[in-house]
């Protein structure tokens, strides 16, 4: 008899013995996957498939069904397992690539206590890609080439009919780290015991640090402390003090409509910050999807700063803002120049490399 499950959306198996017909259901439809219905793994996956629809079960997971089955497992859910939830690895991995896109499996591996291949499965849940050793957050689809295609088109030749980089305001957020110190082997004489390094926490202590500047240096920054992220409404305000910090560093773009204000899309975009914009009346440029390699901040400003970071220990979050405004003055004009000017050559190679990364 075929049992039933009360059109409940619920994965099960039913069964006596193993030469008995078991089968999986799911929303009041069931399969017969072993037992006198002798087939292998493979036929077992397409028959299942068939019925719920392609991508609904992997050959490998029925084979491991198959092996419970003969084991007189007959239960179909996932079993706990010891450990951190891979939540906590992938945020901890997310947050050292945002410092360090060029870190390697390995040096992660070291890093964090766990194997490379274990690095190498949360790369692809969080949609990192390898690309010249640089890891970049987005295998790009056809549409997202023909955006990044269009869009640098378009911006290089706005830019040489109507010159337009002394007036982009640009900004984003990057995480910082308390305890930037790496662990690192250490060598002694034999039979002495190694130097006791401690072991960076599960949970790192950090602030997230939103900025924005222009041509000609800083305009506006602010640290989030514990943890904190961005929202909506907080990029409001935050919108609302760089206006303030442009009126006040910057009187010949202050008028609105001689702001280019340059976001990238990760950025928050409901219905509150749209209309914050539309308030402030400044004109914004258009950014394609998962492009940093398009954003000031993240190929100019960035990568120096984290490498100013690195080996740095913080005790407080006064100390990590007293590295911050040391860093920001100690760079020449020359340094924020560089960042909003090497834009149109940006443009122009991804026009010319088919709307590929610039790495």
């Amino acid at each position: 008899m075929v049992p039933s499950n009360g059109g409940k959306d619920q994965i099960f198996l039913r069964g006596v013995s193993f030469t008995d017909t078991f089968y999986i259901g799911f929303s009041g439809k069931f399969v017969p996957i072993f037992g006198r219905w002798r087939k292998n793994a493979t036929q077992a996956a397409n028959k299942i498939c068939a019925v719920y629809g392609e991508g609904a079960v992997s050959e490998r997971t029925v084979r491991k069904w198959f092996a419970r089955f003969k084991a007189g497992d007959f239960n179909l859910e996932d079993q706990e397992r010891p450990g951190r939830p891979s939540t906590t690895d992938e945020e901890q991995i997310k947050t050292l690539m945002e410092n360090n896109p060029h870190y390697t499996t390995r040096k992660l591996a070291e890093m964090l206590n766990m194997s490379k291949s274990t690095i190498h499965k949360h790369f692809v849940k969080l949609g990192y890609i390898n690309r010249f050793d640089v890891w970049v957050p987005h295998d790009l689809t056809e549409k997202n080439l023909m955006d990044r295609i269009s869009i640098c088109d378009s911006l290089y030749k706005r830019n040489e009919e109507t010159p337009f980089l002394k007036q982009i305001v640009t900004g984003d957020e990057k995480w910082i780290i308390y305890n930037n110190v790496e662990r690192k082997r250490s060598r002694g004489k034999r039979n002495e015991s190694p130097l006791a390094i401690p072991k960076a926490g599960l949970h790192p202590k950090k602030v997230m640090l939103c900025v924005w500047w222009d041509w000609k240096g800083i305009l506006y920054y602010e640290l989030l402390p514990n943890n904190k992220t961005i929202n909506s409404e907080k990029y409001c305000s935050q919108l609302d003090e760089l206006k303030t910090a442009i009126e006040q560093k910057r009187p010949e773009i202050a008028n609105q409509k001689d702001v280019v204000f340059h976001q990238d899309n990760a950025r928050p975009v409901s219905l509150i910050t749209r209309q914050k914009l539309l308030e402030l009346g400044w004109d914004v440029l258009p950014h394609p999807p998962y492009s940093p390699d398009l954003a000031p901040s993240d190929f100019h400003l960035f990568r120096p700063l984290q490498n100013s970071l690195n080996g740095k220990s913080f005790n407080s979050l006064v100390e990590v803002k007293n590295h911050l405004e040391k860093f920001f003055a100690e760079k020449p004009e020359r340094f924020w120049k560089d960042g909003i000017f090497k834009l149109p050559e940006r443009w122009r190679k991804v026009v010319e490399q088919n709307g590929t990364y610039i790495i």
